[in-house]
């Protein structure tokens, strides 16, 4: 055909990133994750349920219980159950989600509780500053603090 021009072709997208977070502090995981979800990397958080959050017990579960009960069933605002779904909200939280930039960043994370078939042999990246130090008290674990809410995991 005359005049028409080739496209080159658009090289495939890098494989996501997989990040364990077996054992890394919630909140510590997300910066780390929000951080580089806006620099364009593509993430695959697994083992979401087995991140933990610290601080004492009651106050922990003072707070999900707090933030699940809050606003009304019709208009929100609504607060997940799930561990994938509170490691996926807690992240958001940290991100211009309301944005052009901050939905793009969102839309490239993933996030599973247990490893998925297609990530079974890769071994996951974990994040070295999200690592909880020694503590008198052992955290609570997002699987447990979801069982109290609710879920069935």
């Amino acid at each position: 055909m005359r005049g028409c021009v080739s496209l080159p072709e658009t090289p495939s997208e890098p494989a996501p990133t997989v990040v364990d977070a077996s054992g890394l502090i919630l909140g510590r995981a997300a910066s780390v994750i929000a951080k580089r979800l806006l620099n364009g990397e593509s993430i695959v958080v697994v083992n979401a349920e087995k991140a933990v959050v610290t601080g004492s017990r009651k106050q922990v579960l003072e707070f999900y219980t707090a933030a699940r009960a809050r606003g009304s069933v019709r208009s929100g605002p609504h607060f997940p159950r799930y561990p994938d779904r509170i490691f996926r909200r807690t992240v958001r939280g940290m991100v211009p989600h309301l944005k052009t930039r901050g939905k793009e960043a969102m839309d490239r994370l993933q996030v599973h509780i247990g490893i998925p078939e297609p990530f079974q042999g890769q071994k996951g990246e974990t994040i070295p500053i999200a690592q909880p130090h020694p503590a008198l008290r052992p955290p609570l674990t997002l699987a447990e603090i979801t069982r109290l809410l609710g879920a069935k995991v």
